[in-house]
């Protein structure tokens, strides 16, 4: 079993100077934290793999394809591999719980 408290993945997420961090990588999936401050730009590119993430704290809007829907807090999003998506008008630093399944990069370019 692996367990991870929350206030020790931000603070290894801070001092990586990165917005996300992968803390956990199996086989079959990845898990990672993923934090955005308020305007800041989500410069993704849509993965090879399916994704899920769980807003953990913070408000702002989302676009997957050409849906886009407020997120904040305890809401769950789900992103089929290859679909183009970002985070954007972050009013509220988001904190976000990231899934991949498999895990992220592995599954090739498309």
């Amino acid at each position: 079993m692996s367990s991870f408290a929350l206030a020790e993945l931000l603070r290894r997420q801070a001092a990586s100077g990165r917005p996300y961090l992968e803390f956990l990588r199996e086989a079959s999936m990845s898990l990672g934290l993923y934090v955005l401050p308020a305007d800041a730009m989500d410069g993704q590119s849509p993965h090879t793999e399916d994704e899920a993430y769980v807003v953990l704290a913070g408000f702002g809007r989302f676009t997957a394809g050409d849906e886009t829907r407020d997120v904040r807090a305890g809401d769950v999003l789900f992103v089929a591999a290859g679909v183009p998506h970002r985070f954007h008008d972050i009013e509220d630093e988001l904190h976000l719980l990231v899934a991949f399944a498999l895990p992220e990069g592995s599954a090739g370019a498309f």
